[in-house]
């Protein structure tokens, strides 16, 4: 079991992707993100482990803007859609079948739907499967049956199933297209789509090896950013190590503040019925303002001595008597 800031470095890693499965994940600071606010809402968050999240969220948003960690398409789903995003200008107005409903199959739908797809008809062999993911995200779904039908009317194809015979075959798809441009991604292994269509005058087809090579390289890249996200995570570390120093100390201050406040007014009932109201006026800023300056020489005191705050806590407290009463 690993403790202390071992334990944080593992967390924030996980959280920004570099331990995930995908180097750069996404998912998993959603995740992240989601039981945070359900814990926070459960009222099951304490100040301190607040803080230590809110120091992990920037340590997540600095690697997004400060490296290339997210750079790049390294999943097969989120390639092929990007893909097709490339080549097709846009996704909302296009007609997509998505043939596959499985793990790699919702993963795509999902993608499809966040950048920007409405028209996706689902296909599946067991069509149940398909109408299941179909709820999830408002969209028809069909069976096998109607595969001929679909086809010639997409503009984009993925098919992702665990066939170990092509789905899509050219009988399924005439040569003439009316001179529409289609384009067919395959992320089947073995091949879900007939290589015979690889000629076909109106279809670019993109299988699992042209793919392969965005995301290989794509992760490349990825890699290169390990060094700069575990600087980021190291400087966010020390910056809540910094904070949670300071709260160990924090009683010292609230105390010397007290302390400090109570000499002045002692003071300033002195000069009470000796002076008129404007003088009193002065004195009590001029007071006020020395005893902040006392404060502040104090805190930057603490504050300089990192690696032992609670001696020099200790020491100011000698110095300006502070009980234990006062530091409650």
């Amino acid at each position: 079991m690993i403790r202390g800031r071992d334990a944080a470095e593992h967390f924030f890693k996980v959280a920004v992707g570099l331990d995930a499965q995908i180097l750069g994940d996404l998912q998993i600071i959603k995740q992240v993100k989601e039981a945070y606010e359900h814990a926070h809402q459960k009222n099951m968050i304490g100040g301190t482990l607040h803080r230590f999240i809110q120091y992990m969220f920037r340590a997540h948003k600095r690697s997004r803007n400060e490296t290339d960690l997210a750079s790049g398409a390294a999943t097969t789903a989120y390639a092929a859609v990007q893909y097709a995003r490339h080549h097709m200008k846009s996704l909302q107005d296009k007609k997509i079948v998505l043939v596959g409903t499985g793990k790699i199959g919702k993963v795509t739908c999902k993608n499809l739907m966040s950048h920007g797809a409405h028209n996706v008809t689902l296909v599946n062999r067991s069509r149940n499967r398909a109408e299941k993911l179909g709820d999830r995200f408002e969209l028809p779904s069909a069976g096998f049956e109607d595969l001929k039908d679909l086809l010639v009317e997409a503009d984009v194809v993925i098919v992702a199933t665990g066939a170990n015979t092509p789905i899509i075959t050219d009988e399924l798809i005439p040569q003439n297209l009316n001179g529409k441009r289609r384009i067919m991604l395959d992320l089947s292994v073995p091949r879900n789509i007939d290589p015979a269509l690889d000629t076909h005058p109106s279809i670019e087809v993109v299988n699992m090896d042209m793919i392969n090579e965005t995301t290989d390289e794509a992760y490349r890249k990825r890699e290169e950013n390990i060094p700069k996200v575990e600087a980021i995570i190291g400087e966010e570390l020390d910056a809540f190590g910094e904070w949670l120093n300071e709260q160990e100390v924090v009683p010292t201050i609230r105390a010397l503040d007290a302390k400090l406040e109570d000499i002045r007014q002692a003071e300033l009932q002195r000069y009470v019925n000796r002076s008129d109201e404007a003088d009193l006026d002065r004195v009590d800023e001029l007071t006020r303002r020395i005893t902040k300056k006392i404060l502040a020489h104090s805190i930057d005191h603490i504050k300089q001595n990192r690696e032992d705050p609670e001696s020099a806590a200790r020491l100011v407290e000698e110095m300006f008597k502070l009980d234990q009463k006062e530091n409650s």
